[in-house]
């Protein structure tokens, strides 16, 4: 029988940490059952799905918590497994938002999205700058998922006076994945 663990890992970028993560986990016939990893500013930051034995959970959080000697900051929380069932029946779709970078975006969108009862599963930002003149460009994506007691333009109407309102392109369509 196995544990499911969340491992959140930060700390100083340096090659080779996605190696000596996976190598611990393996080491205590752990597997990686999901991650997402990103070096943001000069920091790495991984979040990790990990399934291990249950008779090896406790060496497993031992060897990770060392990390910390590394001048990582680790946390590790145990979880459902991976098919939870909260939301069977909620319908999955992509938000796409893009335009000129300003403060508010996220918040305006996920403000809304959250008043309306709207579950983000994922969502990734990025800004860069435009080629010609420099301007920060914002683009993001999400996957939601939307009760079933909401008709799509129930909500996705507001979604385009929002994209107005805050001058950026909004794309909603259904998550196929």
């Amino acid at each position: 029988m196995n544990k499911n663990l969340i491992l959140s890992l930060i700390g100083p970028d340096n090659v080779g940490i996605v190696d000596q993560v996976s190598k611990i986990v393996r080491n205590y016939n752990g597997n990686v059952d999901e991650s997402r990893m990103a070096r943001l500013g000069g920091e790495f930051a991984m979040l990790v799905l990990i399934s291990v034995e249950i008779t090896k959970t406790n060496e497993l959080e031992n060897a990770l918590i060392k990390l910390k000697n590394n001048g990582f900051q680790i946390v590790i929380k145990e979880t459902e497994p991976k098919q939870s069932t909260k939301y069977k029946g909620w319908l999955p779709y992509q938000i796409t938002v893009s335009g000129a970078d300003h403060e508010g975006i996220i918040n305006e969108i996920t403000h809304y999205i959250a008043e309306k009862g709207i579950n983000i599963e994922s969502m990734e930002t990025h800004t860069i700058a435009a080629p010609m003149s420099g301007t920060l460009l914002f683009t993001m994506t999400a996957i939601i998922l939307t009760p079933p007691k909401i008709t799509f333009h129930n909500w996705v109407d507001r979604m385009d006076e929002l994209g107005d309102s805050l001058n950026v392109n909004i794309e909603v369509s259904p998550y196929k994945g």
